[in-house]
């Protein structure tokens, strides 16, 4: 081999090996332990990837200037950053719908129903892709955006919510469920105890709350970093799954659960909250 070639060679080679160590840097960043600190110093970094802290912090920097880690200016502690972000935000969506298809298309003909894969949009529940597996089809519902309150899967979608946030969110709408005269949930307080109920069973139900003879359930597809960022939702008419809704809501999570593993979410109970609507 040339000594030009060789000078390419070792060049790439080094060049992945950065890579490597940068990507185990991300890692450590992304780990229980970065989410629940808010940040990682420079020194606990470095004993995580077992690097020397002045290659560590060369390497932040590096990764800092480009948007790809942010340092918190009071802490001096590092976190992920705003343009790693935004490059996931931009290929979540294609990867949702990649991953959820084949899975919709296995649940809706076990359950032989109707199965939606919602995101939401506002104070809206968006229709990204709609599988049927039976002559009974809801037609007309992708890309048509319904409201939040009143359906199973506004609710799972609004499951990561605080009360806090549900306030900003809605302020002070004076009836959450208008449009949805059959729906119970009316104010803020109402919402908060059904986002709590589904949370506890895994999966939110509805029963005509939205559409006269209409039932459905849904549950919550998670990401990589464990925050909901869509529902499978499963609507039939109440004379055929109306008796059968709590199986359909738990055979629902099982297959939300599919998903968001394949999204890189690793399977775990997700506790009730704690805190009360006040």
């Amino acid at each position: 081999m040339s000594s030009d070639a060789q000078r390419t060679d070792g060049g790439a080679r080094n060049q992945g090996h950065g890579l490597r160590r940068d990507v185990d840097l991300l890692e450590a960043l992304a780990s229980e332990e970065a989410q629940h600190a808010g940040g990682l110093g420079v020194v606990r970094l470095a004993h995580l990837v077992g690097r020397e802290k002045s290659q560590v912090s060369r390497a932040l920097k590096a990764l800092a200037e480009v948007g790809i880690v942010e340092r918190d200016p009071d802490t001096l502690e590092y976190r992920l950053g705003w343009r790693l972000f935004s490059l996931v935000a931009r290929t979540v969506e294609d990867r949702l719908l990649r991953a959820a298809e084949p899975v919709m298309h296995t649940l809706s003909g076990e359950l032989e129903e109707t199965v939606h894969l919602c995101v939401l949009r506002e104070n809206q529940v968006l229709t990204l892709l709609s599988v049927s597996g039976h002559s009974f089809r809801v037609h007309g519902w992708e890309g048509r955006g319904v409201p939040a309150p009143c359906t199973s899967a506004g609710r799972v979608l609004l499951s990561d919510a605080t009360p806090d946030e549900l306030y900003v969110r809605f302020g002070l709408q004076a009836d959450l469920g208008a449009g949805c005269p059959r729906s119970p949930v009316r104010t803020l307080p109402d919402l908060w105890s059904a986002i709590q109920r589904s949370r506890r069973d895994g999966y939110a139900a509805v029963r005509e709350e939205f559409e006269e003879d209409l039932v459905g359930v849904s549950a919550p597809v998670r990401d990589f970093r464990g925050r909901v960022v869509a529902a499978l939702n499963v609507s039939a008419p109440k004379d055929r799954l109306a008796a059968r809704l709590a199986d359909a809501g738990r055979v629902t999570a099982r297959a939300a659960g599919v998903v968001s593993e394949q999204l890189g979410w690793r399977m775990r109970p997700v506790p009730p909250s704690s805190r009360r609507f006040t």
